[in-house]
C-alpha cells in the first residue's frame, strides 16, 4: 500500500529521511481494527519524528502521521484517537507513563490503511467531512484540553494565544470564540495577525506588545521567546497553559511574579478519548470547522512537509490517500 514514512533521521535536515512508496499491509493484532484512511492531517510532531524526537532509529522505517478519519472494517465512519495507552491503563489516557501515539511505536496514519486499537475509534458524525474530522485528534484536541480542561475558561473571560496561526493556534481561536471567550493573539507577521482576526480573534498584537488589560489565561506553545510576556500578561490568579516550547525551554522562571500574583503554570498534552468526543460534539453543535490551508493527495505529501518546515502554515494541511 502507498505510505509516507521515515526512512532515516536527520536533526538538521529532517526532509532528507522522508520517503513515499509502497509499504506492507498493516498487521492487525487482537484488539485492533483495520481502518481505511480517507483523510489524515500533518502535525509538527511529524517533522520532529524526522528529527528523531520520539522516534528511535531502530524503529525505522516508520509510517508517519498521528491523525486519521476513515472507515472501519464494517464501513462505519470513524475518527482515530491518537493516544495509545498500555492495555491495563484506566482513566485519563494522557497520564499513562507508558502512553505513546501513532508513528512512535505503532505505524502511523499517512497510509491507505492503518491498524488501530478498537478502543481508540470514535464515531464520525456525518456533519463533518473526513478532511475536517482528520484535523481534530492532535492539534484541535490539544487546544480543547488547554482551554476547557486545564485553564477551565468560561464565557466572558479573555485568553491570549501566543504564536500566530498554526494548527493549535487556529483551533484555540475557533474553539474559544465559539465558547464565548474573548481571544487575543500575538504573531510576528502582520499577515498572520490579520488572518487571526479573520478567524475570530478580537485583537492581534506584535510579540511582547503591551496589552490593553491583563488576561485570565495564556495559551503558551512558543516557550522561551514569549514566556516573560505570557506571565506578565496575566491577571492575579491567572493561568498559563503550556503545551509546547518551540523556541526553547529555558526562560527566566519569573518566580517572584508567580507567587506574588498567585499565578498557575499548568502543563497540557494531547487529550482523552472523552475530550475528543466532546470536541466533535462542540464542532457539530456550534458549526465550528477547522481552518484547512491545503488538501493534497498523499502522493504529494512532501509539499505539505516543505510548507510546514518553511513556517508557511496558517491552519491545517490535509492528505487524502
Amino acid at each position: 500500500m502507498l505510505a509516507v514514512y521515515a526512512a532515516d533521521i536527520d536533526r538538521e535536515d529532517p526532509l532528507r529521511g522522508l520517503e513515499l512508496g509502497e509499504r506492507p499491509e498493516p498487521e492487525v493484532p487482537a484488539g485492533f481494527t483495520l481502518v481505511t484512511v480517507r483523510a489524515t492531517s500533518l502535525n509538527h510532531h511529524d517533522l520532529w519524528s524526522l528529527r528523531g524526537v520520539g522516534l528511535k532509529r531502530e524503529a525505522l522505517p516508520m509510517t508517519l502521521g498521528c491523525d486519521a478519519a476513515g472507515l472501519d472494517e464494517e464501513g462505519n465512519e470513524v475518527v482515530v484517537h491518537s493516544v495509545i495507552t498500555s492495555e491495563s491503563w484506566l482513566g485519563d489516557e494522557t497520564l499513562d507513563p507508558r502512553r505513546t501515539i501513532f508513528s512512535e511505536r505503532y505505524q502511523g496514519t499517512f497510509a491507505q490503511r492503518v491498524a488501530v486499537p478498537t478502543r481508540n475509534l470514535v464515531r464520525k458524525p456525518r456533519e463533518l467531512s473526513f478532511e475536517e474530522a482528520a484535523c481534530l485528534p492532535t492539534a484541535w484536541l490539544t487546544a480543547y484540553r488547554m482551554l476547557f480542561t486545564r485553564a477551565r475558561l468560561a464565557p466572558g473571560q479573555t485568553v491570549l494565544v501566543q504564536g500566530g496561526t498554526g494548527g493549535v493556534s487556529t483551533a484555540l481561536i475557533a474553539l474559544a470564540t465559539a465558547a464565548g471567550i474573548r481571544v487575543w493573539v500575538t504573531s510576528r507577521a502582520e499577515e498572520k495577525r490579520t488572518e487571526a482576526v479573520k478567524l475570530g480573534a478580537e485583537k492581534a498584537f506584535e510579540p511582547g506588545a503591551r496589552l490593553p488589560e491583563r488576561v485570565d489565561a495564556v495559551m503558551e506553545t512558543v516557550g522561551e521567546a514569549t514566556w516573560a510576556h505570557s506571565v506578565r500578561s496575566l491577571k492575579p490568579g491567572g493561568t498559563v497553559v503550556v503545551s509546547g516550547a518551540t523556541s526553547g525551554d529555558a526562560p527566566p522562571a519569573e518566580l517572584r511574579r508567580i507567587f506574588f500574583l498567585q499565578l498557575s503554570v499548568v502543563g497540557s498534552t494531547m487529550g482523552t478519548r472523552g475530550e475528543l468526543e466532546r470536541l466533535i460534539a462542540l464542532c457539530v453543535n456550534h458549526g465550528v470547522r477547522p481552518a484547512i490551508q491545503m488538501t493534497l493527495p498523499l502522493s504529494e505529501a512532501r509539499k505539505g512537509f516543505e510548507a510546514m518546515l518553511a513556517g508557511e502554515v496558517q491552519g491545517k494541511i490535509v492528505f487524502t490517500p
